[in-house]
């Protein structure tokens, strides 16, 4: 796996599902008997463990701040506190990222986190709805024009998803990661979204 790293950041409230599917095939591989791409980290704003939605607790490895130089990425999981003040914590570590051209990944209320700080307004991207992305961002998002309905976008090194799209937010960071080939991440697409049984 070498010694590089993606960073999933979790708020207090963070939805379950919304990076569940990308952290085991980051670690573990893509399928299997494929090698693990990189290790798998948390950060918290403040290194406090947080709650998800579903009641699982997670204690993480960071608190907000500077990323390691191992950092291949930062994935915002959605959640119901990005719109929180413990959020503001996480506008410098975005920053930090885009700045060193490293993954940007967000999904859900995340995706609307980073419109209401200007981080959408020069690429491709999606999320919930653009009016909900228009009302976060207010005057700091211009970005409207390039918003696609889609259940997720990949722009150069930004992932962005709507809450139902976490299948398809995975495949575009594993993609965006060079995690494996091409046939391998769509394989491994195919299977999570079909399963063994059409019903």
């Amino acid at each position: 796996m070498g010694n590089k790293e993606i960073i999933v950041v979790l708020l207090d409230r963070f939805a379950d599902w919304e990076a569940a599917f990308l952290a085991p095939a980051l670690r573990g591989g893509v399928m299997p008997g494929h090698p693990g791409w990189c290790e798998v980290k948390y950060m918290t704003s403040d290194g406090a463990p947080v709650g998800s939605l579903g009641g699982l607790s997670v204690t993480p490895d960071y608190a907000a701040g500077p990323l390691p130089a191992e950092c291949a990425g930062v994935v915002l999981a959605g959640g119901l506190s990005w719109d929180a003040p413990e959020a503001e914590k996480i506008v410098p570590v975005v920053e930090e990222a885009m700045g060193r051209g490293l993954l940007v990944g967000a999904i859900c209320n995340a995706a609307a986190f980073l419109a209401a700080h200007g981080f959408l307004n020069d690429v491709r991207h999606t999320g919930n709805t653009v009016e909900m992305l228009q009302k976060w961002g207010g005057d700091r998002y211009t970005g409207a024009a390039r918003y696609e309905e889609r259940q997720a976008v990949r722009d150069g090194n930004v992932v962005t998803a709507n809450g139902s799209g976490y299948l398809e937010f995975t495949r575009e960071c594993l993609l965006a990661l060079g995690a494996d080939t091409p046939e391998a991440v769509a394989a491994w697409y195919e299977f999570n979204k079909r399963g063994f049984y059409a019903e």
